[in-house]
């Protein structure tokens, strides 16, 4: 017996469906990216650095106690390293 055929239409159709919505999402998500990749590009040409600019996103993603304790980690990093 095919496994296909041990499917059950109602769970072909369901999977059809979630198949449809991963692919709509995977397509929004691309261009969602683009327009990111655009803001940044715009962001260049008024002179932002664009690696500093996706730093600040991280870091304003973070707690506020994570960030500090990030902060003080590179600068003792920083540190151990100056010659």
């Amino acid at each position: 017996m095919d496994s296909v055929d041990s499917m059950g239409q109602a769970t072909r159709e369901k999977l059809k469906q979630t198949i449809a919505r991963i692919e709509r999402l995977e397509a929004e998500k691309a261009e969602l990216a683009a327009d990111i990749r655009e803001v940044f590009a715009e962001a260049k040409s008024f002179g932002f650095d664009t690696k500093t600019l996706r730093k600040v996103i991280s870091a304003r993603k973070l707690e506020a106690h994570e960030r500090a304790e990030q902060e003080a980690l590179l600068e003792l990093y920083l540190g151990a390293i100056d010659d």
